[in-house]
Protein backbone atom coordinates (compact mmCIF):
# COMPACT_ATOMS: atom_id res chain seq x y z
CA UNK A 1 0.00 0.00 0.00
CA UNK A 2 2.79 2.41 0.93
CA UNK A 3 4.62 1.67 -2.34
CA UNK A 4 1.48 2.35 -4.40
CA UNK A 5 0.85 5.60 -2.46
CA UNK A 6 4.43 6.79 -3.04
CA UNK A 7 4.29 5.80 -6.71
CA UNK A 8 1.08 7.78 -7.17
CA UNK A 9 2.47 10.76 -5.25
CA UNK A 10 5.75 10.84 -7.20
CA UNK A 11 4.11 10.35 -10.60
CA UNK A 12 1.51 13.04 -9.98
CA UNK A 13 4.12 15.46 -8.63
CA UNK A 14 6.31 14.95 -11.69
CA UNK A 15 3.36 15.79 -13.94
CA UNK A 16 2.02 18.87 -12.15
CA UNK A 17 5.25 20.54 -10.99
CA UNK A 18 5.88 22.06 -14.38
CA UNK A 19 5.16 25.50 -15.75
CA UNK A 20 1.66 25.32 -17.15
CA UNK A 21 -1.53 27.30 -17.42
CA UNK A 22 -2.92 26.18 -14.08
CA UNK A 23 0.31 26.74 -12.16
CA UNK A 24 0.92 30.17 -13.70
CA UNK A 25 -2.58 31.29 -12.69
CA UNK A 26 -2.22 29.97 -9.13
CA UNK A 27 1.16 31.71 -8.79
CA UNK A 28 -0.25 35.00 -10.00
CA UNK A 29 -3.20 34.82 -7.59
CA UNK A 30 -0.83 33.91 -4.77
CA UNK A 31 1.42 36.87 -5.50
CA UNK A 32 -1.54 39.24 -5.58
CA UNK A 33 -3.24 37.51 -2.61
CA UNK A 34 -6.46 37.19 -4.56
CA UNK A 35 -8.81 34.43 -3.39
CA UNK A 36 -5.85 32.08 -2.80
CA UNK A 37 -7.73 29.50 -0.70
CA UNK A 38 -10.58 29.26 -3.23
CA UNK A 39 -8.14 29.02 -6.14
CA UNK A 40 -5.99 26.26 -4.65
CA UNK A 41 -9.03 24.31 -3.46
CA UNK A 42 -10.69 24.43 -6.89
CA UNK A 43 -7.47 23.31 -8.59
CA UNK A 44 -6.73 20.53 -6.09
CA UNK A 45 -10.31 19.24 -5.91
CA UNK A 46 -10.59 19.30 -9.70
CA UNK A 47 -7.37 17.30 -9.95
CA UNK A 48 -8.73 14.89 -7.34
CA UNK A 49 -11.88 14.38 -9.42
CA UNK A 50 -9.97 13.82 -12.65
CA UNK A 51 -7.44 11.49 -10.99
CA UNK A 52 -10.30 9.47 -9.47
CA UNK A 53 -11.98 9.20 -12.87
CA UNK A 54 -8.70 8.11 -14.45
CA UNK A 55 -7.93 5.51 -11.80
CA UNK A 56 -11.52 4.24 -12.11
CA UNK A 57 -11.01 3.62 -15.83
CA UNK A 58 -12.39 6.68 -17.64
CA UNK A 59 -9.07 7.24 -19.42
CA UNK A 60 -9.73 4.39 -21.82
CA UNK A 61 -13.15 5.84 -22.72
CA UNK A 62 -11.72 9.32 -23.37
CA UNK A 63 -9.07 7.90 -25.67
CA UNK A 64 -11.77 6.11 -27.66
CA UNK A 65 -13.77 9.32 -28.32
CA UNK A 66 -12.12 11.29 -31.15
CA UNK A 67 -14.85 13.96 -31.10
CA UNK A 68 -14.40 14.65 -27.40
CA UNK A 69 -10.63 14.85 -27.81
CA UNK A 70 -11.00 17.20 -30.80
CA UNK A 71 -13.40 19.50 -28.96
CA UNK A 72 -11.13 19.65 -25.92
CA UNK A 73 -8.11 20.24 -28.12
CA UNK A 74 -9.43 23.23 -30.07
CA UNK A 75 -11.48 24.71 -27.25
CA UNK A 76 -8.50 24.52 -24.92
CA UNK A 77 -6.18 26.05 -27.52
CA UNK A 78 -8.53 29.00 -28.08
CA UNK A 79 -8.81 29.68 -24.35
CA UNK A 80 -5.01 29.56 -23.90
CA UNK A 81 -4.38 31.89 -26.85
CA UNK A 82 -6.77 34.51 -25.42
CA UNK A 83 -5.37 34.26 -21.89
CA UNK A 84 -1.84 34.47 -23.30
CA UNK A 85 -2.77 37.66 -25.15
CA UNK A 86 -4.05 39.19 -21.89
CA UNK A 87 -0.80 38.27 -20.14
CA UNK A 88 1.23 39.74 -23.02
CA UNK A 89 -0.73 42.97 -22.76
CA UNK A 90 0.05 43.14 -19.03
CA UNK A 91 3.73 42.53 -19.76
CA UNK A 92 3.83 45.77 -21.77
CA UNK A 93 3.05 47.79 -18.64
CA UNK A 94 5.72 48.54 -16.06
CA UNK A 95 3.85 48.63 -12.75
CA UNK A 96 5.09 46.98 -9.58
CA UNK A 97 3.12 44.69 -7.28
CA UNK A 98 1.87 47.61 -5.22
CA UNK A 99 0.96 49.90 -8.11
CA UNK A 100 -0.56 47.56 -10.69
CA UNK A 101 -3.75 49.16 -11.93
CA UNK A 102 -5.55 46.17 -13.41
CA UNK A 103 -8.78 45.47 -11.57
CA UNK A 104 -8.66 42.74 -8.93
CA UNK A 105 -10.34 39.46 -9.80
CA UNK A 106 -13.70 38.79 -8.24
CA UNK A 107 -14.17 35.45 -6.52
CA UNK A 108 -16.48 34.33 -9.32
CA UNK A 109 -13.94 35.27 -12.00
CA UNK A 110 -11.10 33.53 -10.13
CA UNK A 111 -13.09 30.30 -9.71
CA UNK A 112 -14.28 30.44 -13.34
CA UNK A 113 -10.68 30.86 -14.53
CA UNK A 114 -9.54 27.90 -12.39
CA UNK A 115 -12.28 25.72 -13.81
CA UNK A 116 -11.38 26.78 -17.35
CA UNK A 117 -7.66 26.15 -16.82
CA UNK A 118 -8.53 22.67 -15.61
CA UNK A 119 -11.44 21.43 -17.69
CA UNK A 120 -10.65 23.26 -20.95
CA UNK A 121 -7.02 22.17 -20.85
CA UNK A 122 -6.50 18.86 -22.67
CA UNK A 123 -3.05 18.50 -21.08
CA UNK A 124 -4.74 18.38 -17.68
CA UNK A 125 -7.06 15.61 -18.88
CA UNK A 126 -4.22 13.69 -20.49
CA UNK A 127 -2.02 13.91 -17.39
CA UNK A 128 -4.67 13.02 -14.83
CA UNK A 129 -7.32 10.90 -16.53
CA UNK A 130 -5.36 9.21 -19.31
CA UNK A 131 -1.75 8.96 -18.13
CA UNK A 132 -2.29 8.40 -14.40
CA UNK A 133 -5.22 6.13 -15.24
CA UNK A 134 -3.02 4.06 -17.55
CA UNK A 135 -0.28 3.75 -14.92
CA UNK A 136 -2.80 2.72 -12.26
CA UNK A 137 -4.78 0.27 -14.42
CA UNK A 138 -2.44 -2.77 -14.08
CA UNK A 139 -2.42 -2.50 -10.29
CA UNK A 140 -4.71 -4.66 -8.14
CA UNK A 141 -7.78 -2.80 -6.84
CA UNK A 142 -6.47 -1.94 -3.33
CA UNK A 143 -3.14 -0.70 -4.70
CA UNK A 144 -4.93 1.27 -7.42
CA UNK A 145 -6.90 3.05 -4.70
CA UNK A 146 -3.72 3.92 -2.80
CA UNK A 147 -2.08 5.06 -6.03
CA UNK A 148 -5.00 7.46 -6.56
CA UNK A 149 -4.78 8.72 -2.97
CA UNK A 150 -1.05 9.34 -3.41
CA UNK A 151 -1.58 11.18 -6.72
CA UNK A 152 -4.33 13.32 -5.20
CA UNK A 153 -2.18 14.10 -2.15
CA UNK A 154 0.62 15.38 -4.39
CA UNK A 155 -1.83 17.73 -6.10
CA UNK A 156 -3.05 19.17 -2.79
CA UNK A 157 0.50 19.61 -1.46
CA UNK A 158 1.66 21.31 -4.65
CA UNK A 159 -1.22 23.75 -5.11
CA UNK A 160 -1.28 24.81 -1.46
CA UNK A 161 2.51 25.28 -1.46
CA UNK A 162 2.40 27.26 -4.71
CA UNK A 163 -0.57 29.43 -3.80
CA UNK A 164 0.39 30.27 -0.22
CA UNK A 165 4.17 30.12 -0.78
CA UNK A 166 3.98 32.75 -3.52
CA UNK A 167 3.82 35.49 -0.87
CA UNK A 168 7.48 34.77 -0.09
CA UNK A 169 8.27 36.22 -3.53
CA UNK A 170 6.37 39.48 -2.99
CA UNK A 171 9.61 41.39 -2.43
CA UNK A 172 10.91 40.26 -5.79
CA UNK A 173 7.64 41.22 -7.49
CA UNK A 174 7.69 44.70 -5.99
CA UNK A 175 9.95 45.44 -8.97
CA UNK A 176 8.18 46.27 -12.25
CA UNK A 177 10.67 44.20 -14.26
CA UNK A 178 9.76 41.03 -12.31
CA UNK A 179 6.08 41.43 -13.24
CA UNK A 180 6.98 42.05 -16.87
CA UNK A 181 9.06 38.86 -16.92
CA UNK A 182 6.34 36.82 -15.16
CA UNK A 183 3.57 38.02 -17.47
CA UNK A 184 5.73 37.58 -20.56
CA UNK A 185 6.60 34.05 -19.41
CA UNK A 186 2.94 33.27 -18.77
CA UNK A 187 2.03 34.51 -22.26
CA UNK A 188 4.74 32.40 -23.89
CA UNK A 189 3.77 29.30 -21.90
CA UNK A 190 0.08 29.71 -22.80
CA UNK A 191 0.89 30.14 -26.49
CA UNK A 192 3.35 27.23 -26.48
CA UNK A 193 0.75 24.92 -24.95
CA UNK A 194 -1.87 26.15 -27.43
CA UNK A 195 0.53 25.55 -30.32
CA UNK A 196 1.29 22.04 -29.07
CA UNK A 197 -2.46 21.31 -29.04
CA UNK A 198 -2.93 22.50 -32.63
CA UNK A 199 0.03 20.62 -34.15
Amino acid sequence: MQTAFLKGFATSAALIIAIGAQNAFVLRCGLRREHVLAVVLVCALSDALLITLGVAGLGALVQDSPRLLLLARYGGALFLVVYGALAARRALHAESLTTRDDAPLTLTAAVAACLAFTYLNPHCWLDTVVLLGAIASPLPAPQRTWFGIGATSASFVWFFALGFGARLLRGVFARPLAWKILDATIALVMWAIAWSLLR
